[in-house]
């Protein structure tokens, strides 16, 4: 008997599961005597096709809070840049349309500058600022990773941040800097809201958390209330389009919740650019 993929090496091992004669080079460990490498790669495909997932399609991962720790080390890193060079702030920062008194030019995002809409999320100027999102969004933020996944998590995490800076650039005035990444938290919050829902859990805490959120919102003065209520609606759209999902359908329906809510966005900042121009 000679192995199946090297006729000249004489063998006395089969595979296990398709009974092939298999040499010393050629043989895999298995669970059960040893296999030819076309079934050990079989097998392992298998095994990745058939692993666990949560009851929004995410995969179950080793790696607790991964996403969430990279998010919370680029903020802590903008933060120090920021601090390093103040310039970097009024560069960053999200404002509609104003005059920058160290240059006299006409700066925001209707001048273009879109990138205002994103960098503003990872962006802070006060340590108690980055020190109570960044410890909100480490309390909240690895468990429904672990729920949604990475991809699906991060692109929550994005959109509510775009989603607070697009309600923000939409009524507050025009030359009103604002920053922080605490409407893509409130997204967090609204999220965590409609899973724990979804999964029939007591929604009392996540709901009495939320109550105290937005009271700090309106009764602390200097807080952007645009930016955490737009960060709480786009979160908790997006969040019940993807828990909702249907299983078939399910990555075409939680994508297209995405892209809708991603062009809804895009809609609000093109109105608001049009009448800040006008």
């Amino acid at each position: 008997m000679t192995c199946y993929r090297h006729p000249g090496r004489e063998t006395g091992i089969r595979c296990t599961r398709c009974d092939r004669p298999i040499c010393t080079d050629c043989m895999v460990n298995a669970s059960v005597g040893y296999q030819c490498p076309e079934c050990a790669r079989s097998e392992a495909h298998s095994v990745r096709a058939t692993r666990p997932r949560t009851v929004v399609g995410g995969r179950l991962t080793s790696t607790y809070g991964l996403v969430t720790k990279v998010l919370i080390g680029i903020n802590l890193v903008v933060f120090l840049a920021s601090l390093a060079d103040q310039a970097l702030v009024g560069h960053l920062e999200l404002i509609g349309r104003a005059v920058d008194p160290g240059s006299f030019q006409v700066v925001g995002v209707a001048e273009g500058e879109w990138w205002r809409l994103l960098t503003a999320v990872f962006l802070h100027q006060e340590i108690p600022h980055i020190a109570l999102n960044m410890l909100s969004l480490w309390w909240i933020g690895p468990s429904l990773e672990a729920a949604l996944g990475r991809v699906r998590y991060l692109a929550l995490y994005l959109l509510a941040g775009l989603g607070g800076s697009a309600l923000s650039y939409l009524l507050a005035a025009q030359n009103q800097p604002s920053l922080g990444a605490s409407g893509a938290i409130f997204g967090l919050l609204g999220a965590t809201a409609v899973l724990m829902r979804r999964l029939g859990q007591d929604m009392r805490p996540v709901l009495v958390l939320l109550v105290i959120n937005l009271v700090f919102t309106w009764v602390v003065p200097g807080i952007a209330w645009q930016a955490h209520v737009g960060g709480l609606v786009v979160g908790a759209a997006v969040a019940f389009g993807m828990v909702h999902a249907p299983r078939g359908r399910r990555n075409l329906v939680q994508g297209a919740t995405c892209a809708v809510t991603l062009l809804v966005i895009v809609a609000v900042v093109w109105a608001r650019t049009a009448v800040l121009l006008g």
